[in-house]
């Protein structure tokens, strides 16, 4: 689903002012730009500490957006990572201060709008192309965190 979300024709926004945790965060991930409140926004990927992996796409988003590295920690943590944080990591475009992220966020939206919608489809598609996971890794992810919520507590991945 997030896969789609993400290869649609329409240019998608995500505006955080709250906490953005596992599927949540993967549905952010999902949307094309993120915006976050400074003071309020929280990030993370926490599926580790159940021993499970992310079945949504977040590891196939982070690991393209963080880095290897980067990835690694926000994945294998669990931990929350503020606006701030996931700015400087690439995770999020941009953290704004609270009382300036939703005009900010509508005035962005308007100006995409205002632009042919060709464009939004020939930029998505290249862009997607280049830097998008294709969609069977994001199958196998699922695939991998179904079958880790059916196997019984403590037994190993493989």
């Amino acid at each position: 689903m997030f896969h789609d979300l993400s290869t649609s024709r329409l240019v998608t926004i995500a505006q955080v002012e709250g906490r953005v945790r596992g599927a949540g965060n993967e549905f952010v991930r999902g949307c094309d730009l993120c915006f976050a409140a400074r003071e309020t926004a929280v990030f993370a990927q926490f599926e580790a500490a159940f021993g499970q992996l992310a079945g949504g796409g977040g590891v196939q988003h982070l690991a393209r957006l963080l880095g290897r590295n980067r990835a690694l920690e926000v994945v294998l943590s669990a931990d929350d990572y503020d606006a701030d944080l996931a700015e400087r990591y690439g995770w999020i475009n941009r953290a704004l201060p609270a009382a300036e992220l939703g005009g900010f966020v509508t005035r962005l939206a308007q100006r995409i709008g205002a632009l042919p919608q060709a464009g939004h489809v020939a930029v998505k598609d290249r862009i997607n192309g280049i830097a998008l996971a294709p969609r069977e890794e994001f199958r196998r992810d699922s695939d991998d965190f179904g079958a880790s919520v059916r196997r019984p507590r403590g037994s190993s991945q493989r």
